[in-house]
């Protein structure tokens, strides 16, 4: 038995985190889905940290089941704090998960509001 599908997903992960790398100029955009919520976060590897973050966990998102509807919500939220910022190219980090349903509808929402990848 070779493990569980979060042990899958974990492998697929790290598979592609050896060839996506953010930078100051071009952030990591790497999204978290859990059967409840999903986050989205800006990343600087070479710094190590965070530039912004959202998540379906947030005030304005507050009592909405995670949906197709709720992940754009959310990739519009990540797309407007990246404007802010003076962002417009990042790359994208699944996390393993298949570019597809909640993850496909952040990307495509973040898309709208004039990111890059």
């Amino acid at each position: 038995m070779r493990g569980s599908r979060t042990d899958a997903r974990r492998r697929r992960h790290f598979r592609v985190r050896k060839k996506v790398h953010g930078i100051a100029t071009r952030p990591r955009l790497a999204v978290y889905r859990s059967n409840r919520y999903i986050y989205a976060q800006l990343i600087d590897d070479n710094a190590g940290r965070t530039l912004a973050s959202a998540s379906s966990r947030e005030k304005s998102l507050a009592g909405q089941t995670l949906t197709v509807e709720t992940a754009a919500e959310v990739g519009k939220l990540i797309g407007a704090r990246t404007k802010d910022l003076g962002i417009d190219a990042v790359v994208f980090d699944r996390g393993g998960y298949p570019f597809h349903g909640r993850v496909k509808a952040l990307a495509e929402a973040a898309r709208e509001e004039g990111l890059k990848f």
